[in-house]
């Protein structure tokens, strides 16, 4: 058991929908927020068919309930027609709901009843480091943060059953993908831009589609949550910035297991790229349990200077090294946005073994770093 850091921080009085991919622990963790709730599950055959045949149902059992509240309906997409009940729950009774799911594509692009913004959204994400006692990042960078991969001693046959059914049920069937065997290859040819600038016109020339097709597959992962964009900043430069945004896959074992990596080790390439990427996941976990929700860019100019995150508005500027000791030539990067915008804060994160400063910026190892994340000293 985990203690997760979503705790719908200013929703105690509010309905919610909760999203996040599959095997995040939504059920988990409702469970355990909310042992009492009123729960409908449709994941459950007999009560999706009941729902389904007799949404009224809803209603009525609700109303003989009052005081089993939240009431919580799991995998709320597959029946986006309840959301109609929800509301008049919602606006004559006051009841408080909490809809789950693992994906909101399909009650958008269906034009379901979003509830008039009556329900708040929050999301989980895979479990960040200051979730799981005794954490190991070697174990995080090839097992990936999903709870059950993040356990398995040997996950590889767990990811690959979970994109399986992904594709399958998830993906393939709410987003209507006629060719499965191009999304496959699509979903490969993303992960290769993991972490990288997004290039439509070069991966539609190895998927054999046209670049509308792939920016709209690009789209259909982040509906369902399995990436998402990390737009350029842009905001008046003075060098030429590229403005092509990055791609991250929601989970780096998930990107491990499509590139086909074998175990991660330290000081490598591989090692490098996968810790950048489970930086971002913490401090984009972080943004949004915090309630904080600062914005996150990355920053490259056309002369190749680049810094990873650029947080809030320029107010903190973050490299991420797998150095185990960061010098002068990592903070090139950091030195010149520092000449264009003025920076809170500049921090190199690195595997050294203790903090320092150089020329203001402050190189920090990335437990420290992580450390003072969570606990709001970072922005």
């Amino acid at each position: 058991m985990y203690n997760r850091k979503q705790l719908f921080l200013g929703a105690e009085n509010e309905s919610v929908f909760f999203w996040g991919a599959r095997q995040t622990g939504k059920s988990t963790l409702l469970k355990t927020l909310y042992p009492n709730a009123l729960t409908f599950d449709l994941l459950i055959s007999r009560v999706y068919n009941d729902l389904a045949k007799d949404p009224d149902s809803l209603r009525e059992t609700v109303l003989a309930n009052l005081d089993k509240t939240p009431v919580i309906i799991d995998e709320v997409q597959r029946l986006p027609n309840l959301l109609n009940e929800v509301q008049w729950l919602i606006v004559n009774h006051n009841v408080r709901f909490i809809l789950s799911g693992s994906s909101p594509r399909k009650i958008i692009r269906s034009g379901a009843n979003l509830l008039g913004g009556r329900a708040l959204r929050y999301e989980l994400y895979p479990l960040i480091s200051q979730e799981i006692p005794n954490f190991d990042l070697i174990r995080a960078i090839n097992n990936g943060l999903l709870p059950r991969h993040y356990d398995s001693a040997n996950p590889k046959k767990l990811i690959a059953s979970y994109l399986g059914n992904y594709l399958r049920d998830e993906i393939v069937a709410e987003a209507k993908i006629r060719n499965v065997e191009i999304f496959s290859r699509f979903l490969e040819a993303a992960a290769f831009t993991n972490g990288e600038m997004v290039n439509y016109t070069n991966i539609a020339q190895d998927c054999g589609v046209s670049a509308t097709t792939i920016k709209e597959y690009f789209q259909i992962l982040e509906d369902t949550l399995l990436g998402r964009f990390l737009p350029s900043f842009q905001k008046k430069p003075k060098r030429k910035v590229i403005q092509s945004p990055k791609f991250y896959l929601f989970d780096v074992g998930i990107a491990n297991y499509l590139l086909g990596r074998s175990k991660i080790e330290p000081k490598t390439e591989l090692f490098g790229k996968a810790f950048e990427h489970f930086i971002y996941q913490e401090i984009y976990a972080h943004s949004r349990y915090t309630d904080k929700e600062y914005s996150i860019y990355y920053w490259h100019t056309t002369s190749k200077l680049e810094v990873d995150f650029i947080l809030g508005d320029h107010e903190v500027a973050v490299e991420v090294k797998s150095t185990g000791h960061a010098d002068t030539k990592h903070l090139k990067g950091l030195k010149a946005f520092a000449e264009e915008y003025a920076v809170k804060k500049q921090i190199l994160i690195s595997n050294d073994p203790l903090p320092r400063l150089i020329d203001n910026i402050l190189i920090l190892p990335w437990q420290v770093f992580l450390d003072k994340l969570w606990a709001d000293e970072i922005i």
